[in-house]
């Protein structure tokens, strides 16, 4: 914070006397505003040179070409700090996420004018943000080439697909992604990517927009970033919205290419399919992961989109396609934005050894319950292949009635607490059991917990998933 501190005085000639570090985002960036004698600045404090440069390289760029951008206004020596405008605190996505919980974006409203007027400035930033930039300074790499293609497939691979429990052989879904990538690689382009084209890098001063956050951008197609703003998953832009925004960039992408509207519309399809596979390996690792809610709740309308986008399409990717459709159809990944407001209780039994289940309403998950120390009937062969749904594996459970007075302790907790969200309106809370297979011990509780809510609260919904053995029912 030093570095800020000297290069605020050496550009005002002043000590800065109100500084306010602000809430990060995504990024690892120190933003601070600051002030003195009626001036204000944000400073800004990177982490890493190459990255810094990248931006002050593009935003003075921007700026030369009018581009509505923050203007870079001083830059330490070791490009380590920066001062640039302050551009105040209104995020595009802020008006959105009010207005969907205000009803939703009106058809005339200001906001769908806002909304249509910034992609109607994406051309001038592909195009004329192209002209004259050195993309050799882009940050981590200068093009959007097969490297980064594989990198984001494999990403929603590694880190969403996997973690999804769908089965799928990887070397014929590999052969797939060489082929996406061939279709997604097969026009030279040379204009600008933006990267991250959405609501949340958009500011808004004086009603009009405002782009930040464009330092990873580099060298590629048009139809990413269209992709990208349009199809932001958390935005959950009604359809007639997209097509007033589509419309909007495409009138305005006249002044710079002759426009084929049903062309554009089949090549931009493809660039939808990756930036959903890009954006869900992005939220496997925040959300599955790193356990950040924020991600995790972003899944459901990402797996909505998805599933709006595989019908009579992709059929060139057969095995992609299986695997996705496989995919879209788990009942974890279901979007209960639109639901009743009736209290669901989501009650889950789980094997330890393959992790706690994640609880996909953003809520950061319920109570887990140990059943470990209850009598294992797995240990016993004549058990080994039922589960606690099975009447043998109830007798040997209930014999002893060690499992019923550990029930009796758990509806002294559940029950209270569900009784507690009932009146305050919450629709969320998760239960899970787990023991060392997720077979016996977990599978018994989690029947008996769910039947037993069922049968005393029947005002609410009962959602019992019984993990390692894929199934859910709603009671």
């Amino acid at each position: 914070m030093n570095g800020l501190y000297r290069l605020f005085k050496e550009y005002t000639g002043s000590e800065a006397e109100n500084v306010r570090q602000l809430t990060g985002s995504g990024s690892n960036r120190t933003y601070c505003r600051m002030e003195a004698d009626g001036c204000r600045l944000m400073g800004v404090k990177g982490v890493d040179a190459r990255e810094n440069e990248a931006f002050i390289t593009i935003a003075r760029h921007f700026h030369e070409c009018g581009i509505p951008v923050p203007q870079v206004l001083a830059v330490s020596e070791d490009m380590m700090c920066y001062l640039q405008e302050d551009l105040g605190d209104t995020l595009l996505s802020d008006l959105v996420a009010a207005a969907g919980k205000a009803g939703g974006i009106q058809e005339g409203s200001a906001l769908e004018g806002l909304l249509c007027r910034t992609m109607g400035l994406l051309p001038k930033i592909q195009y004329e943000g192209a002209r004259g930039l050195d993309f050799s300074v882009c940050y981590p790499q200068s093009s959007f080439d097969r490297r980064m293609v594989m990198f984001d497939l494999n990403y929603f691979k590694y880190c969403f697909l996997k973690s999804s429990g769908v089965e799928f052989n990887e070397v014929l879904l590999q052969d797939d992604f060489e082929r996406f990538a061939d279709e997604l690689l097969k026009e030279d382009s040379d204009t600008f990517l933006y990267r991250d084209f959405n609501a949340r890098n958009v500011m808004v001063r004086d009603g009009e927009p405002y782009f930040i956050d464009f330092q990873g951008g580099r060298r590629g197609p048009i139809y990413y970033d269209v992709a990208s703003f349009v199809w932001q998953a958390r935005a959950r832009y009604p359809q007639w919205l997209k097509e007033k925004m589509v419309d909007s960039y495409l009138g305005a992408l006249e002044s710079y290419m002759p426009v084929a509207k049903e062309d554009f519309m089949a090549r931009l399809k493809q660039f939808i399919l990756f930036r959903m596979l890009q954006v869900l390996g992005a939220y496997g690792f925040r959300g599955l992961i790193e356990h950040k809610a924020q991600f995790v709740v972003s899944i459901p309308p990402a797996m909505d989109i998805l599933k709006g986008l595989l019908p009579g399409s992709f059929d060139e990717y057969p095995y992609l396609k299986k695997v996705l459709e496989a995919l879209v159809a788990l009942e974890k990944f279901e979007d209960r934005s639109s639901r009743d407001g009736r209290l669901e209780v989501r009650v889950c039994s789980f094997s330890y050894k393959k992790g706690i289940p994640q609880d996909m309403s953003g809520n950061g998950g319920g109570y887990v319950f140990d059943c470990r120390s209850i009598h294992n009937p797995g240990r016993y062969e004549p058990y080994k292949k039922l589960t606690g749904r099975d009447e043998p594996v109830i007798r040997f459970l209930e014999e002893d009635g060690e499992i019923l007075r550990f029930l009796d302790h758990v509806y002294g907790v559940v029950d209270p607490h569900v009784e507690t969200f009932r009146g305050r309106g919450f629709t969320d809370l998760m239960v899970s059991f787990g023991c060392t297979g997720g077979q016996h011990r977990s599978v018994y509780c989690a029947e008996h917990l769910a039947r037993h809510l069922a049968e005393k609260y029947p005002d609410i919904r009962v959602r019992l998933t019984h993990r390692e053995q894929n199934m859910t029912e709603i009671l």
